[in-house]
């Protein structure tokens, strides 16, 4: 077998992609909290639609940067967080969870 020559562009995409992601997150986040500082002005009828708009902008920051740590500390699927779980536990000392089939 070979291998392969690891180079330094192999990285590259994930990182882009991180930064994308970062980027959304405060984009949405700064959104939000101008939002929520200018206050609301305007027929009082969308009052409540301005408040759901500001909520999700929190939220879809809340979410993306989430994204962002777990994609920055190598979580790229359920399976992955699953084994970070078990090697927490393992860490703290708790028994491994049993698997009810």
């Amino acid at each position: 077998m070979e291998m392969e020559e690891i180079t330094g562009d192999g990285n590259n995409n994930e990182t882009r992609i991180q930064l994308w992601w970062g980027v959304a997150a405060a984009a949405q986040m700064g959104l939000g909290i101008r939002s929520f500082a200018k206050g609301y002005a305007g027929d009082s009828r969308f009052m409540p639609l301005k408040a759901f708009t500001v909520a999700s902008l929190f939220l879809g920051s809340a979410a993306s940067a989430s994204v962002l740590l777990l994609q920055a500390n190598g979580i790229n699927g359920v399976q992955d967080l699953i084994e970070a779980g078990a090697n927490l536990r393992a860490k703290l000392g708790l028994p491994p969870r049993t698997q009810n089939k």
